[in-house]
This record gives C-alpha cells, sequence and structure tokens, in this order.
C-alpha cells in the first residue's frame, strides 16, 4: 500500500510505504494497536496482552514483544518522515542508564520544539562520545544546527569545537531544561520494563519508542480542549497511514 503526501514543512511530495504484513494471522488493525500501546503508554509486554484480552484479542505476551521489535523502528522512521525538518537550536543531553547492573549513557537531543532528534547508547560521555553523537546528528538529520546548548560538560565543548566550529555554542545549566524534561517518559518506560537487558536491546526499543512516544504527547498545556482533541485526530490518521491501516489515504 502505497500513500503520497505533503509532508508539513516541506515542499516536496514523499512516498511512505506501509510495513509489510504477510505471514502474519493478525490484520494489521490489532498489531498497529498493540504496537501503539506499547510506546505510547508505561506498559509491560504482559499488561498489554491484558488489555488486547479485554478487547477480545487472544494474544501472548511474548506476541507482543515481537510485533514491538519488529514493527517499531519501522513506525518510528514512517512518522519522523511526516515530519517538518528540524529546528535551527538543538538541546543534546545525557543521563545514566543502568544496564544489567552496569552505568551506560544515553545521549539524546531535541530541536526547539521538543522534537527528538536522535540517541545513543555509549559506555562514556567523554570528547570521544559527544563526538560521534554530533556527527550521527548531523547524519541523520542532513542538516546542521544554528545553536547548540548544552550544559556545563567539558565534553561537548571539546567536541564541537571539532566537529561544528561554525555554530554557536550556549553552554549553560539552565538553558538545557528543554532536554532533560524530554527524558521523563523514557524514565517511566525503563521502571515499566523494569530495566534494560542489553545495550542492543535498549538502543532498538528507545530509538523506536522516541519516534513514536512524541507523535502521541503534543503540546498539551499550550492548547485548549478542542485543539487538543483536533491535534490528536489529525495525529491518529497519521499513525493509521504510517501503519497501513487507513482504509483511504489522508493528506495531512
Amino acid at each position: 500500500m502505497i500513500f503520497w503526501l505533503v509532508v508539513p514543512g516541506r515542499d516536496s511530495v514523499v512516498s511512505s510505504a506501509s510495513p509489510s504484513y504477510k505471514g502474519h494471522r493478525y490484520p494489521v488493525e490489532v498489531i498497529a494497536h498493540a504496537v501503539w500501546l506499547c510506546f505510547r503508554f508505561p506498559l509491560s509486554f504482559r499488561e498489554v496482552e491484558e488489555l488486547m484480552l479485554e478487547r477480545g484479542v487472544i494474544v501472548s505476551y511474548e506476541t507482543v514483544r515481537r510485533w514491538s521489535a519488529k514493527f517499531g523502528q519501522a513506525y518510528a522512521d514512517g512518522l519522523r518522515r511526516r515530519r517538518p525538518r528540524p529546528g535551527g537550536k538543538w538541546h543534546p543531553d545525557e543521563v545514566v542508564v543502568k544496564i544489567n547492573g552496569e552505568r551506560k549513557y544515553l545521549w539524546w537531543a531535541v530541536d526547539q520544539d521538543g522534537n527528538v532528534l536522535d540517541i545513543l547508547l555509549q559506555s562514556r560521555r567523554d570528547k570521544a562520545a559527544a563526538r560521534r553523537f554530533f556527527r550521527r546528528l548531523m547524519k541523520k538529520t542532513r542538516t546542521v544546527p544554528r545553536v547548540v546548548v548544552t550544559d556545563k560538560l567539558r565534553s561537548y565543548g571539546a567536541a564541537h569545537r571539532e566537529v561544528m566550529p561554525s555554530v554557536e555554542h550556549r553552554s549553560h545549566k539552565g538553558l538545557n531544561n528543554r532536554a532533560e524534561n524530554s527524558h521523563q517518559p523514557t524514565r517511566q518506560r525503563e521502571r515499566a520494563m523494569k530495566g534494560f537487558r542489553s545495550v542492543g536491546g535498549a538502543q532498538r526499543f528507545l530509538s523506536a519508542f522516541s519516534g513514536i512516544s512524541p507523535h502521541f504527547r503534543p503540546h498539551r498545556h499550550l492548547m485548549t480542549a478542542s485543539d487538543h482533541r483536533a491535534e490528536m485526530t489529525v495525529r491518529f490518521v497519521i499513525w493509521d497511514q504510517i501503519t497501513g491501516a487507513a482504509v483511504r489515504p489522508t493528506t495531512a
């Protein structure tokens, strides 16, 4: 199924193909709904199994886990293609994540609108790690920011001077609250999963999570109730399009 759509904020027309569900005995609507529950709410796979049972769908938690692993990243990539180009102000940050008792660092970046640009799990938070993350950001977004806002970690400054010396760098603890606040849904999800089992598994899950979860989290505090409902209706239509659950293509 192919949809032709105009991406908001861009002047080009993009083709978006829904994932293949060949070999799956459940309809696409069931699979997409289960994956939506997994990535939108802080639920365990067993809790999603129970919610699906309440809807009359008998599916095991292991099947839900496999659906999330198989389709989560494809859905996230589809949503990212629908987004406008990232803003010119980037807010990178890093937080500690424990995986099997080992300290890892989750590098995270959002633009001035709160859109997640990318995430990367690394073992360190030194200059090499910051440099790797900056290069990955520019490669993935295919753009260079106007301003980079970070906390006082010196690794950012060293990597900035090497990777993007022409970009303005603002280093101040209080200026980076946007990135720090954006970690909250990830923390909730980590607690629901009782931690991550491996670095690779965490990277795969969080990469999909960072693409799907923000799509269903508009700035509610800036909207009236009617505007919020209208915005969510549009976002659910987009979700149906990228998952292939839509009966007819809709231009957003």
